[in-house]
């Protein structure tokens, strides 16, 4: 006990002997572990695996332009070194600068000139490029954009970069000379036709200074041209569509000369007349839409019948949209705001009320008997289609008819050969009664007009 009672008060025990080597020095008992050795002082050797390689663009042009030396001006010599130095040279590392060396056979630097790094160790730039071929012919031009189309199916990865290449390439055409501009344009229209470029990179040419320099134009009208003589129209047609440009075309001219004249006057002469009916077509569908979107518009939120035949007529009026296209949009449009019944007992009534309410409208834009025959197609396909409306055809013929939309002449001619095909014979049948006195109440006019002339 006197041990323990010791110990509780704080009594100290006997201490270990103090080493000689310690004796007379303060010793720090804090912490067990031994210090780490500093690296100041030390080189640290970077791992193998976590080395960079350096990036050298010229390094890798110089490799590329020995290569194409020594292929000579041999196109198919060209492709196979192509094709075997993409496993000892890092395609994917300097993909754009072998595009730059490709097309205008050196580095590309901003502004389309080439790049003379290197000069003093040997030559910066080769003839074998799309610029340097012999001639701009069609034939001699395929040879050289097939060298692309080789590389890329073999080196999928470069069809990106490919792209991106041409869509800085396209920025540069100002720094170009015209004839490589020529060059690069059909060479561009091949590409596209073959759907190794996507048709996009083409509104790069929108860029202010190209338009403003009349490059823009030059060069999207050499493409086409391209197109057009290697392909057909209906290929000029799809690549403008796929470009997104079929209905901007009048933005490649300079501001102070989008006037249709000057439009029309620039792919005269370049040899695209077909450009000017594409024109007019994409115009007139653009003209459509802002009519059919006007119309669904004021028929969703209940405008007057009288407010919306305003409105349609100075559309039709300053797009120059012809009477029948403009009764097919009415129609359309106010079919399609109504939820219709699906009973077919009850549908008859729900579209004589609404059509009701439409019919000055209808009357209003069926002034040409080709307005109301399109209206009375477009009535007779609408109810083949739905079919609750297959009995309800002749209730709204005769509402029409009623309603002075259409006349007795036009519903004669379409009875004799102007229906369309379908449900003809269950139309032809519906209305047949209604013809017979159409033509009873024809004659009998006829007969009191010549009642009044004896």
């Amino acid at each position: 006990m006197a041990g323990v009672e010791g110990r509780s008060s704080g009594t100290a025990t006997q201490a270990s002997p103090t080493p000689a080597s310690t004796q007379g020095k303060v010793v720090c008992c804090m912490t067990t572990k031994a210090e780490k050795p500093t690296l100041q002082g030390q080189r640290i050797k970077t791992r193998k695996r976590d080395e960079k390689a350096k990036y050298d663009p010229v390094g890798f042009r110089d490799a590329i332009l020995q290569g194409l030396s020594e292929a000579g001006s041999d196109l198919e010599a060209v492709n196979k070194y192509l094709d075997q130095a993409g496993s000892k040279l890092k395609y994917r590392t300097y993909g754009e600068t072998l595009f730059d060396i490709l097309i205008a056979g050196g580095i590309l630097t901003p502004g389309g000139g080439i790049s003379e790094d290197g000069i003093d160790s040997g030559p910066v730039r080769t003839d074998m490029c799309i610029f340097g071929s012999p001639d701009d012919s069609y034939e001699t031009l395929r040879g050289y954009a097939a060298v692309f189309t080789r590389l890329m199916r073999r080196y999928k990865y470069l069809e990106k970069m490919f792209y991106e290449e041409m869509k800085k390439v396209l920025v540069y055409l100002k720094g170009f000379r015209e004839g490589d501009r020529v060059r690069l344009a059909r060479c561009v229209a091949i590409w596209t036709s073959d759907s190794l470029l996507d048709p996009k990179v083409l509104t790069t040419l929108l860029q202010d200074h190209l338009v403003k320099d009349g490059l823009a134009a030059d060069f999207l009208c050499e493409v086409l041209l391209t197109a057009k003589n290697l392909r057909d129209i209906t290929t000029v047609r799809s690549l403008l569509r796929k470009a997104g440009l079929d209905s901007r075309l009048m933005e490649f001219l300079q501001a102070n000369k989008r006037t249709d004249e000057n439009f029309k006057n620039l792919f005269q002469q370049k040899g695209l007349e077909e450009i000017l009916g594409i024109h007019r077509s994409l115009e007139k569908e653009t003209s459509l839409k802002e009519l059919q979107t006007y119309l669904t518009q004021q028929v969703n939120e209940g405008a007057s019948v009288r407010e919306i035949t305003v409105g349609v007529q100075e559309i039709a009026k300053k797009n120059n949209i012809l009477e029948p296209q403009v009764i097919s949009a009415i129609w359309s449009s106010v079919m399609e705001a109504v939820e219709w019944n699906k009973k077919e007992e009850l549908v008859a009534d729900q579209a004589l009320k609404h059509l009701r309410v439409y019919a000055p409208l209808f009357a209003a834009n069926t002034q040409s008997d080709r307005a109301e025959l399109t209206l009375l197609v477009k009535v007779q396909e609408f109810c083949y289609d739905n079919m609750n409306f297959m009995k309800v055809f002749q209730k709204i013929v005769v509402l029409f008819y009623r309603s002075e939309v259409l006349s007795e002449e036009v519903i004669l001619k379409w009875y004799k050969d102007g229906h369309a095909t379908k449900g003809k014979s269950i139309f032809l049948d519906q209305l047949k009664k209604f013809v017979e006195w159409l033509n009873n109440a024809e004659e009998e006019s006829e007969e009191s007009e010549e009642e009044e002339e004896d």
